[in-house]
């Protein structure tokens, strides 16, 4: 019985409309979407610049009376000016408390994210980092109810504290548990990139568990460890409403732990709708949207800087 002849089929012509709605269209389509992303971003950027500055422009306040005074008593009417606008209470109160936060959630992220992929992948991956993940969908709000109604009157009936618990420790540990997942989870997905010959280098040359993640795989993945706790310090900077439920909102330096405080985005949020357009406050409100901006763009640069030192690190 003779073979079945192989008959040879020519691809037929790609025509000028196949290519376009294959090709071209979706070529051109993510192009649009990218430059538009850019452009927002920039738009965003001039927007914030224009209306950030006038408060030095229009009502000739210094950049060295916004960082470091306190005085902040500015006018709110649309024509007039002359009043204080010192944010320095409003700085200082977020970085003590990011800073705190990130104290409180550093440490817990990378035990978490050690136990997720080195200790327990299996149980990790399917149970701890899912339920982990969790925790980043939950509202700002719900975070900050919860430290109203249980860690506030904690706080208060713990250390006695003279304002009820209200303080910058309510503020930390709420931020911490909201920039904790965050940190986690870019943590153990730095860990699970560290090639497994590392590893068994490690234990083919006498190394015990602890030591090989603690001397291999924690300093080959501190780029990405690096990079979740910078992205969780930018998340713990932009929260308002969650910190606003619990800081106290005193406009004043806090002498301790304990006591009340005030941060930019927790101020922002709560004067600027009733502040009046183009006036001193409202002008000054949008300087500290500005910085707030500018901290988010020294975390993205720092985040580059670290991954660009990690990718010449290979390339050599």
């Amino acid at each position: 019985m003779a073979a079945p002849e192989k008959t040879s089929k020519k691809p037929a012509r790609l025509g000028a409309g196949y290519l376009f709605r294959n090709e071209y269209f979706w070529r051109g389509l993510m192009t649009v979407c990218g430059i538009f992303l850019i452009l927002l971003t920039l738009s965003i950027a001039a927007f914030l610049l224009v209306r950030g500055t006038g408060t030095f422009t229009k009502f000739h306040h210094s950049v060295w009376e916004f960082l470091t005074s306190s005085d902040w008593s500015p006018v709110d009417s649309a024509e007039g000016g002359g009043g204080g606008v010192g944010a320095a209470v409003y700085i200082c109160g977020s970085l003590i408390t990011c800073g705190l936060a990130l104290v409180f959630a550093a440490p817990l992220s990378l035990a978490a994210a050690i136990f997720m992929t080195e200790i327990e992948p299996r149980l990790g991956e399917r149970l701890f980092q899912p339920a982990t993940e969790i925790f980043v969908g939950i509202p700002s709000v719900v975070y900050g109810w919860i430290g109203l109604t249980v860690l506030v009157p904690a706080i208060r009936d713990l250390f006695h504290a003279k304002m009820g618990g209200y303080s910058v420790l309510a503020a930390s540990i709420v931020l911490a548990v909201m920039i904790f997942p965050t940190i986690a989870t870019v943590s153990a997905d730095a860990i699970r990139s560290v090639s497994a010959e590392c590893r068994q280098a490690a234990y083919g040359l006498g190394s015990t568990r602890w030591q090989t993640i603690s001397r291999v795989v924690v300093p080959a993945a501190s780029p990405g460890i690096f990079t979740g706790v910078i992205l969780g310090l930018a998340r713990a900077f932009g929260e308002a409403l969650a910190v606003a439920m619990v800081i106290g909102k005193t406009r004043a330096f806090p002498k301790s732990l304990l006591s009340p405080t005030n941060n930019l985005t927790a101020a922002i949020a709560s004067d600027m709708g009733n502040s009046a357009n183009g006036g001193e406050q409202n002008l000054a409100l949008w300087s500290m949207g500005l910085l707030l901006f500018l901290i988010s763009m020294l975390f993205i640069f720092l985040i580059h800087l670290i991954s660009g030192k990690e990718k010449n690190k290979h390339a050599k």
